[in-house]
């Protein structure tokens, strides 16, 4: 867990209203250390990818709930698929072939 004062440091061109504003709007999560907030290594770094779209890539912070909600939404997608390719890993080599069989043949018909 990081401290406001860590992050601060770590992030120099943060500014401390924008990060209270993304807490204030939930676009990142703190938990309570010693009266602070405290910040896990996954939520530091949406404070750098937040900062990153803000200060270099000039996202407009309007536009930044749904870049965020954009971007949870592949990470849930590539936690599934890669979930559910670990599961097709641990069947048997028929079915493995099966299912491959399957996947070439749904993205020949999509034109892949």
């Amino acid at each position: 867990m990081k401290n406001l004062e860590e992050i601060f440091t770590l992030l120099p061109g943060l500014r401390r209203d924008d990060l209270e504003r993304w807490l204030r709007d939930a676009l990142i999560e703190a938990a309570h250390d010693n009266g602070g907030p405290a910040f896990s290594e996954i939520q530091f770094a949406r404070v750098r990818l937040i900062c990153t779209l803000r200060y270099d890539l000039d996202v407009e912070e309007e536009t930044l709930p749904v870049v965020l909600d954009l971007l949870d939404q592949l990470h849930d997608t590539r936690e599934r698929l890669h979930t559910l390719s670990q599961a097709v890993l641990a069947q048997d080599e028929e079915v493995r072939a099966a299912v491959l069989d399957l996947v070439t043949e749904a993205r020949r018909r999509r034109g892949r």
